[in-house]
């Protein structure tokens, strides 16, 4: 009986062949799958994973029709607010809303705005309620009690009311800082305040009712 065995290459021979490197291969491939309503496509990132039936809600400032505001504003510093006030019933009425739709509520002061704001939003009068008021820093800390009391009163109002309360009270260090936000070189917060008031109304009654 004849045995055939493949010969082996000696040690020598091994280390004395030459060992070409490998050349890279380049792999190219596309493809997608579907998991749980998610596309998943490989030539990008997971980053970039994106739902088909993604909704955007956003308030709109053109449909003003049936949308009613307060405007609760404080008499303390009234050189600022009344121009505040003047700036945001101009932008209502350039974004057609109604005048009889328009309550404007006047306070002693900045520090009363709060719970004056959460009673007229619990009324349900009213789509949206716009809160101006002028803070002015003076040599003690009352300043950053009244500020913050304020701020706090504006956000518990619209929290305990479900109704929106636009903070558009000014907390400045001088009179000047005051006056250029309230129609000078800075613009006029007022307005500013009504438009998103007027946004967040749109919010609330057509998509968040």
């Amino acid at each position: 009986m004849d045995v055939v065995c493949s010969s082996l290459p000696s040690p020598r021979s091994r280390s004395s062949a030459a060992i070409l490197p490998r050349k890279p291969t380049a792999l190219s491939f596309s493809s997608s799958f579907q998991f749980q309503g998610f596309v998943v496509d490989r030539k990008q990132s997971s980053s970039s994973i994106q739902t088909a039936a993604v909704r955007h809600l956003v308030g709109s400032v053109t449909k003003t029709q049936g949308l009613r505001f307060a405007v609760v504003v404080a008499r303390f510093n009234e050189i600022v607010t009344k121009p505040l006030l003047e700036g945001a019933l101009d932008t209502f009425r350039k974004y057609s809303v109604n005048e009889e739709d328009i309550d404007v509520v006047w306070v002693p002061g900045s520090f009363e705005i709060g719970i004056v704001a959460e009673r007229l939003g619990k009324s349900r009068n009213y789509h949206a309620i716009l809160c101006i008021g002028s803070v002015i820093r003076g040599d003690t800390t009352h300043y950053d009690a009244v500020a913050n009391s304020v701020a706090s009163g504006v956000l518990s109002a619209g929290l305990n009311s479900g109704v929106p309360c636009i903070f558009g009270v000014l907390t400045c260090e001088n009179m000047d800082q005051a006056l250029n936000r309230a129609g000078g070189k800075s613009g006029n917060k007022g307005a500013e305040c009504a438009l998103t008031a007027i946004e967040m109304a749109s919010l609330f009654d057509h998509h968040l009712k």
